[in-house]
């Protein structure tokens, strides 16, 4: 190969990554990289098994996102190939927990398969849906709409009742890790 060949080959390969990636079911783990780098906080979503009748589950998330005020309307992504799905996709009722900074344990807790509610402190809802004890944010909800959304299942629901502390700092997640969010010193 002629000098002016290797220089076109590397011109081409630096062309082609300014361009960006092409999405490929067979590599996920350059999309899963990419999105990563955004930073997004931790929920954790309870509910309970079999439409509400059955045991407590939960689950981390940091798919959360608010889509309206009025009505009051949030929603969260169920991953298709999770164990809880079904449970999620036919509840009639959820509650969406907003981690402190401090709660990385408590996220790791319902990342794991077990009883993640053993001697955890909770209650029920009036639907049936256990919630969290001294969580930055927390958001009862009722299933208002599931879509499609590819590998996962959007579910909205609409906020019944939410509770929140003034005083407290998010739990954040980015590039696979846990954090803190430091907030900009205010100008003086």
């Amino acid at each position: 190969m002629r000098e002016s060949d290797d220089i076109e080959a590397a011109m081409d390969r630096a062309e082609a990554s300014g361009r960006g990636h092409v999405p490929d079911p067979a590599e996920p783990r350059l999309l899963r990289d990419a999105l990563g780098r955004f930073a997004t906080g931790v929920t954790v979503v309870t509910a309970c098994e079999c439409g509400g009748e059955g045991n407590p589950i939960g689950i981390t998330v940091n798919s959360f996102a608010s889509v309206s005020l009025s009505p009051a309307l949030i929603l969260w992504s169920a991953a298709r190939s999770s164990m809880r799905h079904a449970h999620y996709t036919e509840a009639p009722a959820f509650a969406v927990h907003v981690l402190r900074h401090d709660q990385s344990g408590l996220a790791r807790r319902f990342t794991r398969s077990g009883d993640r509610f053993d001697g955890l402190d909770y209650t029920m809802n009036e639907d049936g849906v256990p919630l969290l004890a001294d969580t930055l944010a927390r958001f009862e909800c009722v299933t208002e709409a599931r879509h499609d959304g590819g590998d996962h299942t959007i579910i909205i629901g609409r906020v019944t009742r939410f509770t929140a502390d003034p005083d407290g700092t998010p739990l954040i997640f980015s590039g696979g890790q846990f954090g803190g969010f430091v907030p900009d010193a205010q100008p003086s």
